[in-house]
């Protein structure tokens, strides 16, 4: 069962390749907490006994944001590349993040990970699969009741001028990375090959050149088709993440569609999706908590340490002093009901952007 093809290019290359130095701080997380997602989606925190994480191809990096982001909570790091599960492990170790269990294996095999999770990641993975469906159908299968499981697949349009030096490449039998770096620096300024070199991360490094330029398979999705994948699934979509999507689902559906016509695209598609999730709470029956990942920064003292470690991840919105203020009386829960109308529509804000929680007790 397991998919040759696509472990050996792994093995080969692991993905992302970061310095094992390489940090995110913690307030810089809070888009992965547990605690926040099943609060937004299901109106609860989610029970304590069934709190667990999957990272469905996890690379040899997204072990470690999720660590930190949900320090307390068991995370499996499952994925075809041992190298790059070793990678992962270690990167994990050296900065103290001792929640995680690594795990080689295929997705498909339901043998492996084959238990319920609370939240599943797979980020730029499905795409890559020779059955996508079939992927996110096993992983569906995986998913707890009130369930929550993040999807970026690619999009035809954002990935138009890859694709294309991809299939070129395919055709001429260039496989490996050194040619590549080397037609890139020889590219005409202005080609697709020169273009790529200058606007994409992936160009600086092997790894990145072998994910974006010579995988050996790869599908793109125009939103119609991901939409049916999805529903395939029997699982709800819940809200688009990518740059720029409307909170309605069917909205941005419809916007995609627009943008489609004129061969265009948001970007890949970022999508999280429920199983049996029962919605936000009712505000006058609820509690709110500030995102635990924001806890320390935002402290009156806290100060950003320096560090000669390189850091990543999407960085916090920078908060002044009155929104740190604001923030810090929901440290500890506050019911819903103490608020003041001008702070239940701030607050209301602050949810949105998953900075506090809002849940039912």
């Amino acid at each position: 069962m397991t998919d040759t093809l696509l472990r050996r290019h792994y093995e080969i290359y692991p993905y992302p390749h970061y310095p094992l130095i390489a940090t995110v701080r913690h307030c810089d997380t809070y888009a992965l907490n547990l605690d926040a997602l099943w609060a937004r989606f299901n109106g609860v925190l989610p029970p304590a006994a069934s709190k667990k994480i999957l990272i469905a191809g996890c690379g040899s990096f997204s072990p470690y944001p999720f660590a930190v982001a949900n320090p307390a909570v068991p995370i499996t790091a499952l994925d075809l590349s041992r190298p790059s599960l070793r990678r992962a492990r270690l990167h994990c170790l050296l900065h103290g993040r001792l929640n995680v269990t690594c795990q080689a294996g295929d997705l498909l095999d339901p043998q492996v990970a084959g238990e319920e999770f609370s939240l599943i990641d797979a980020y730029g993975v499905l795409h890559h699969l020779e059955d996508p469906a079939a992927g996110l159908q096993a992983l569906a299968q995986r998913l707890a009741k009130g369930g929550i499981l993040r999807v970026m697949v690619y999009s035809r349009y954002a990935r138009r001028e890859e694709e294309s030096i991809r299939r070129a490449f395919r055709l001429l039998k260039i496989s490996d990375p050194v040619t590549v770096r080397g037609l890139l620096k020889r590219a005409a300024p202005d080609s697709r090959l020169h273009r790529f070199a200058e606007t994409s991360p992936e160009a600086g490094f092997e790894a990145g050149l072998a994910d974006s330029l010579l995988h050996p398979r790869v599908t793109t999705y125009r939103i119609n088709e991901f939409m049916q994948m999805v529903a395939q699934s029997g699982l709800q979509p819940l809200l688009f993440a990518h740059h720029g999507a409307l909170e309605n689902v069917s909205l941005e559906v419809q916007r995609i569609r627009l943008l489609e016509t004129e061969r265009t695209s948001p970007g890949n598609f970022i999508l999280y999706l429920g199983k049996q999730t029962t919605g936000p709470c009712a505000s006058s029956e609820s509690h709110v908590m500030l995102n635990p990942c924001l806890t320390e920064s935002i402290r009156p003292w806290k100060l950003t340490p320096l560090s000669i470690a390189p850091r990543l991840g999407h960085h916090m919105p920078t908060l002044g002093f009155s929104q740190k203020k604001f923030l810090r009386r929901f440290i500890r829960p506050v019911p819903w009901n103490s608020l003041s109308a001008d702070d239940q529509r701030a607050v209301e804000v602050y949810i949105q952007g998953s900075f506090l929680l809002q849940y039912r007790v």
